[in-house]
């Protein structure tokens, strides 16, 4: 049984996804706007987990894609908060194919997200982050 002494960071997160072939342009390769959904899904979830409050996406910037990824290839993403204002943050992602190469992969997307944390009327709102989640 693994056992750590600390706690998992909260301001990166892994998220593995599988590209079906209804992702797919008629290349057989994924398709630019789900490339990007994807992405915007790895961002709001590490910000959520960072921030543990509402957050919504203002801003996608600096997305690239930088091979083809085909269908059936598993897309690892990895997410990081990059940045942290009064009420937004920037979550940096990188898309892998996951392969026998390891984590020594060449990045295949990436892309920086702006995502806001809001009230109940959808308004910003400060960041209400912890001290021990702040960025080291």
């Amino acid at each position: 049984m693994l056992r750590t002494t600390e706690p998992p960071r909260c301001d990166e997160l892994t998220l593995t996804e599988l590209v079906l072939p209804e992702q797919a342009n008629h290349y057989g390769t994924l398709f630019g706007p789900n490339a990007l959904a994807l992405l915007g899904k790895a961002a709001f979830l590490v910000a959520t987990r960072y921030a543990r409050q509402a957050i919504v996406m203002a801003a996608a910037n600096r997305i690239e894609f930088l091979q083809p990824v085909p269908v059936g290839a598993v897309l690892k993403l990895s997410a990081r908060i990059a940045r942290t204002g009064r009420s937004s943050l920037t979550a940096r992602v990188v898309g892998y194919l996951d392969s026998e190469q390891g984590p020594a992969a060449d990045a295949v997307l990436r892309g920086d997200f702006e995502m806001v944390a809001v009230d109940a009327r959808g308004r910003p709102t400060p960041l209400q982050t912890p001290p021990n989640r702040r960025l080291p």
